[in-house]
């Protein structure tokens, strides 16, 4: 097979999808089949073109991800004629890789992170026109016939066929992490130096969706009835702007002495915070498969979260739920967490391994 991989980012940037991707290409490359990737340049000094084995990487300063959607076309075009598939994400790397794919008479793919439509009107720190704009273009993208689309989580499976995606077109494949990795974290924890107040821990991405509004509001509850707490807080620096809007919230709820901000640690560094830590909050609005989820229970730590999208199908071990992103309900479970009282059920896995073979068999399925 030739691929075309039509993606944002790409290794070495760091994230679970990027991780996802780099498995898959290697892989593939493992069997013989020729591998192009169209990316962002990450950082300064990158080479456009890289090669190696049967993979080649073309990296493009696309400046933002709006105008990769546009931008991004052009090369993708060029490419896809000599790919047999095309294999795309949501949600702006759809749009080239489809036009691409349609033009050059080629099979494509696109894998779908969750399925947002009405939520977007819900979540905070986007002015209304950036809300409609932004749910306009995933309205549209949803409508594109894509030849298959991969749904992360049972969630987003059924996200995407309540959007109008024709159910015999959606595959399931569950994305996944490196078990073993983690399993050497904890067989060699480093000992931790502060162990005498109550840690809760937030790590991911910096996004509308991860309910930090409700976090940071919830700690403000919960600092009113005089509990002794903390909060270790790992989120990136970009995007800035949403930055500066976690940093005022902070300071206008005035819970900033109970919080300390960390940022850009490797792998081992963030999983050994998570084993240091008491409990791990996710308060998103909505998540379509959580690697935060997934590696905690892994990890073997409880977890509060609001139990939206994908995360009722990954949380398992000890956990609390809180309601209706509520900071008042949240601070509630934060409460019952530092008594103990938590519940419990059944853990599951989800192996990289596994994730990195269905999409093989989907592929060749796709091409026949």
């Amino acid at each position: 097979m030739r691929i075309l991989l039509v993606l944002e980012y790409y290794h070495p940037n760091i994230g679970g999808l990027e991780k996802l991707f780099k498995s898959l290409v290697d892989e593939l490359d493992a069997q013989g089949h020729e591998i192009t990737i169209l990316t962002n340049k990450i950082r300064a000094g990158q080479n456009k073109v890289q090669r190696a084995g049967n993979v080649t990487i073309y990296r493009y300063n696309f400046f933002n991800r709006y105008l990769f959607t546009i931008l991004a076309f052009f090369p993708a075009l060029r490419l896809a004629r000599q790919a047999d598939l095309i294999q795309t994400t949501s949600y702006n790397a759809g749009v080239p890789a489809f036009f691409a794919a349609r033009l050059t008479g080629k099979k494509v793919c696109i894998t779908f992170h969750e399925v947002w439509l009405s939520l977007w009107h819900q979540l905070p720190f986007f002015g209304r026109i950036s809300k409609w704009l932004h749910y306009g273009f995933e309205w549209s993208l949803l409508r594109l016939p894509f030849d298959k689309f991969i749904a992360v989580s049972g969630s987003t499976k059924e996200a995407l066929v309540e959007a109008g995606v024709h159910r015999e077109k959606v595959s399931l494949i569950y994305n996944g992490i490196d078990y073993q990795q983690l399993k050497q974290v904890l067989a060699d924890p480093i000992p931790s130096s502060q162990r005498d107040t109550y840690t809760f821990l937030y790590f991911g991405r910096l996004g509308i969706s991860k309910g930090l509004d409700v976090l940071i509001k919830a700690l403000h509850f919960l600092k009113q009835r005089q509990t002794q707490f903390r909060l270790m807080l790992i989120i990136p620096p970009k995007p800035a702007s949403l930055s500066r809007r976690i940093h005022a919230m902070v300071d206008e709820w005035q819970v900033g002495v109970h919080i300390q901000f960390l940022s850009e640690l490797t792998e081992e560094h963030l999983f050994q915070q998570v084993l240091h830590s008491d409990a791990v909050v996710i308060p998103s609005y909505n998540e379509g498969f959580c690697f935060t989820a997934v590696e905690t229970v892994a990890l073997d730590k409880p977890i509060i979260s609001s139990g939206r999208g994908a995360l009722k199908e990954v949380v398992g071990g000890k956990f609390l739920t809180f309601a209706d992103q509520d900071p008042k309900a949240l601070a509630n479970s934060m409460e019952m967490a530092m008594q103990g009282k938590w519940q419990w059920k059944e853990k599951k896995t989800f192996h990289l391994s596994e994730t990195v073979a269905a999409y093989i068999a989907c592929y060749e399925d796709l091409l026949g």
